[in-house]
């Protein structure tokens, strides 16, 4: 295990350092035959150690569909089976607890949903309802205020819109007042199963520490570029591995690497363990 960590905390250093192969005499560094060539003129006894990053680099550097793929094997054979945490019975009652799961735990959402379809089990009610004694019953959630608004306005919007039915389309969903991209894709994904990945802090963190993401700075970005490495038919299971895995092991504060088991192909670990053995 040392060993590996070893190598990949040298290949993240070294492929950090391929920048320096850009300048004036070089131009746009292009491999091996550059530098062969280089070093046949007037110093053709100098070892040039650019030679040796790139050898090193492409015979032990992980590309980015490899480490994808281990991911994937990984979570194939160990959750092979990744659902939300959030309870619901049906589409309306998904929709609602995804609304106020936004800075809130499914743990504490939970906690307010049972009692809060006594009181508005349809869209009918909930839509009938105020303000006020939406609030109410969900004031020991976050943004209760902003969120008892986004609820009435959710479901008298599928109501004048969508004749009561949650729609299953990403654009659809986001017509709704609370709805934004990511909650748009959690309902695609877990009721519809669609291959829509939704981003959120967990998936977003966790994607950029394990190394499937690069510069990512957006939700959105991180999006991207996880759907355009994961099988189709993965993507809604994909989103709760990475979910479930930021959220009890790779944590924000303290990531529980000892407890990982992607370690082998993580970039953070990788980064984080350099100088083991110096």
């Amino acid at each position: 295990m040392q060993t590996i960590a070893i190598s990949n905390a040298i290949c993240v250093w070294l492929c950090c350092g391929a920048n320096r192969f850009e300048n004036k005499k070089l131009g746009k560094f292009k491999g091996p035959a550059q530098l062969i060539e280089r070093n046949q003129g007037k110093n053709r006894n100098r070892i040039d150690c650019g030679f040796f990053f790139f050898i090193f680099a492409e015979k032990y550097a992980m590309t980015k569909k490899e480490r994808f793929q281990k991911v994937i094997d990984y979570f194939s054979k160990h959750q092979p089976v990744a659902e939300t945490e959030l309870v619901y019975r049906e589409p309306f009652e998904l929709i609602v607890a995804v609304i106020l799961s936004a800075q809130c735990t499914d743990k504490r959402v939970n906690i307010i949903t049972p009692e809060f379809f006594k009181s508005f089990p349809t869209v009918e009610t909930l839509a009938a309802a105020s303000v006020e004694h939406i609030f109410e019953l969900i004031k020991s959630c976050s943004y209760p205020n902003n969120k008892a608004k986004h609820l009435q306005g959710m479901a008298r919007t599928l109501l004048a819109e969508f004749n009561g039915v949650v729609p299953s389309g990403i654009d659809d969903l986001q017509k709704l007042p609370g709805v934004g991209r990511k909650t748009a894709n959690v309902i695609a994904a877990v009721v519809f199963n669609k291959p829509a990945m939704a981003v959120d802090t967990h998936v977003f963190r966790v994607s950029a520490r394990i190394g499937l993401t690069t510069n990512s700075r957006t939700p959105l970005d991180t999006e991207k570029q996880l759907v355009k490495h994961i099988p189709e038919k993965l993507i809604p299971l994909a989103h709760h591995w990475l979910i479930l895995h930021g959220r009890y092991v790779c944590q924000a504060r303290k990531p529980k690497c000892k407890e990982c088991g992607l370690t082998e192909f993580c970039r953070y670990f990788a980064s984080m363990n350099k100088d083991v053995g110096k």
